[in-house]
C-alpha cells in the first residue's frame, strides 16, 4: 500500500487545510495510506495525523520572526522530531502545501530531503518560496526576487520583523536549500503563480499548474435560505457578500468601507470571516461574521448573496468566487495578480483594483440582470472547471507518475 504524507501548517481547517485533507481522501479512497503533518488550526481529518511542535514551539518561533527575521528557521527541535516520524512511516510521496507559518525549520527539512530518495511534490499557495521574506510582491511591483531581495519593503507585512532584515540572507538561503533536491516537483494553483514561479530560482524543476477545486457536494444552491436572511435581517435586500481567512487592506477591507458609502440602504455587505474586534469597529451598512468551519453555513450564506466580491489585491488563485459559482452566485473581482483567471463574462466582471467607480457599475449590471440570469452559468462553470474529485486526481495522477517502477 503506497503512502502519501503531507505537510502544511493546518489541517482541514482553512482553504489549504481543507485542500490538503479533500487529497488525502482521495488517495485513501485509491486504497492508500494517507498522513497529514500539522501544526495548527485542527479539525478532525480522514488521515492519519502528525502534530509538528506545540504552542510553545510557535511562540518561540514567532519571537524570531519578529525580533531578527528567521521565519522558519527555528523550531529545530521539532522539526527533527518530525523527520524521526518520517522515517518511522517511510512515505512514498510527500505533498508539501504551506511551510512558512511559525513551525517547522526549512533549512532542517530541505537537507534532509535532499538526502533520501522520496520523491516531493512541492504546491505553491502564494510567492513566498521564492523570495527573501513576503508571500506576495505584486501590491508594490517588487521584482528584486527575481535576482536578489534585499532591504525588503515589506518586513513589516506578514511575517513581519519588527528588527532586523535578513531578506538578502534569507533569499540566498531559500535558494541554496530549495534546490537541493533532485526529485522534487512544483505545483501551482495558478497560471499566474506558475508564471512567476518559471521566472524564479525554482525555474529548475517540472512546474505543473492544478486548480484549486470545490466539494460540489456541500458547496451548492441553498432554497431554504429564509432563516438565514431573517437571522441577519437582510430580506429583500441585494447583498454583497465577501469571505476571508484575514481581513486587511490588501484584502480589500478598506475598499469595502468605500463601496458601503456609495450604495443606498437596499444594499447590505456582509464579510465573513472577521475577528471580533473588527466586527465591534464596522460601519453602518456591513454585516460581520465570524470565521465559520461549517461549509454548510457558508454555502447558505453564499446562496443568499447577490453577488460574490473578492477585492483582494493579491491571491494566488481566489477560492472565494468559485464557492460562489457553485452556490449560482456570479462573482466581481480585481484585475490583479491570479483571481481575472475565473472570471468569464457569463459568471460575472473584472474591475480595476481600487476602482470603486467599476465595482459600483459592475454590481448595478448584476442587479440589472439579477441573480437568476447568472445562477445556472454559474452552477456550470464550477461543475466544468472547479470539481475537486477532477483536479484533486490529477495530484493522483501526479504522484502515480512519480512512483518508481517496480
Amino acid at each position: 500500500m503506497p503512502i502519501l504524507l503531507q505537510i502544511n501548517v493546518d489541517i482541514n481547517s482553512g482553504s489549504v487545510g481543507r485542500i490538503a485533507e479533500q487529497i488525502g481522501e482521495i488517495a485513501i479512497s485509491a486504497g492508500w495510506e494517507s498522513y497529514i503533518a500539522y501544526a495548527r488550526d485542527y479539525q478532525p481529518s480522514k488521515s492519519k495525523e502528525i502534530k509538528i511542535g506545540n504552542s510553545l514551539n510557535i511562540y518561540y518561533h514567532v519571537a524570531q520572526t519578529r525580533l531578527f527575521d528567521n521565519h522558519c528557521l527555528a523550531s529545530t527541535r521539532a522539526t527533527r522530531k518530525f523527520i524521526r516520524k518520517i522515517e518511522e512511516i517511510k512515505p512514498d510521496i510527500i505533498q508539501i502545501h504551506q511551510l512558512h507559518g511559525y513551525f517547522i525549520n526549512i533549512k532542517v527539512l530541505f537537507e534532509y530531503l535532499s538526502k533520501v530518495n522520496i520523491p516531493i511534490v512541492w504546491t505553491l499557495h502564494d510567492c513566498w518560496a521564492m523570495t527573501g521574506h513576503c508571500a506576495y510582491f505584486s501590491d508594490i511591483n517588487c521584482n528584486k526576487w527575481k535576482i536578489e531581495c534585499h532591504h525588503c519593503p515589506k518586513k513589516g507585512n506578514y511575517p513581519a520583523s519588527l528588527l532586523l532584515d535578513r531578506s538578502q540572507k534569507n533569499f540566498h538561503l531559500k535558494k541554496k536549500i530549495f534546490t537541493l533536491l533532485h526529485n522534487m516537483t512544483i505545483v501551482t494553483v495558478s497560471d499566474w503563480l506558475k508564471n512567476l514561479a518559471g521566472e524564479s530560482f525554482l525555474s529548475k524543476y517540472n512546474i505543473f499548474s492544478i486548480k484549486n477545486g470545490v466539494d460540489l457536494n456541500k458547496f451548492i444552491p441553498s432554497e431554504d435560505n429564509a432563516f438565514i436572511s431573517q437571522k441577519y435581517n437582510v430580506t429583500g435586500k441585494f447583498v454583497i457578500i465577501g469571505v476571508g481567512t484575514t481581513w486587511q487592506a490588501a484584502k480589500g477591507l478598506y475598499d469595502f468601507y468605500k463601496l458601503r458609502e456609495r450604495l443606498s440602504d437596499d444594499y447590505v455587505i456582509m464579510l465573513v470571516g472577521l475577528l471580533p474586534g473588527l466586527i465591534n469597529d464596522l460601519p453602518k451598512g456591513i454585516i460581520g461574521i465570524p470565521r465559520t468551519e461549517s461549509i454548510k453555513e457558508l454555502a447558505q450564506l453564499y446562496s443568499i448573496a447577490d453577488v460574490v466580491a473578492s477585492l483582494s489585491y493579491q491571491e494566488a488563485f481566489g477560492l472565494t468566487p468559485v464557492e460562489g459559482f457553485a452556490c449560482g452566485t456570479p462573482a466581481i473581482v480585481y484585475n490583479a495578480t491570479a483571481t481575472p483567471e475565473l472570471i468569464t463574462s457569463d459568471v460575472g466582471y473584472v474591475v480595476e483594483p481600487g476602482n470603486i467607480d467599476q465595482l459600483v457599475d459592475a454590481i448595478k449590471k448584476i442587479q440589472q440582470k439579477s441573480k437568476s440570469f447568472y445562477a445556472q452559468n454559474c452552477r456550470k462553470h464550477a461543475e466544468l472547471l472547479y470539481d475537486k474529485n477532477k483536479l484533486f486526481n490529477q495530484y493522483f495522477q501526479l504522484y502515480n507518475n512519480l512512483l518508481p517502477i517496480n
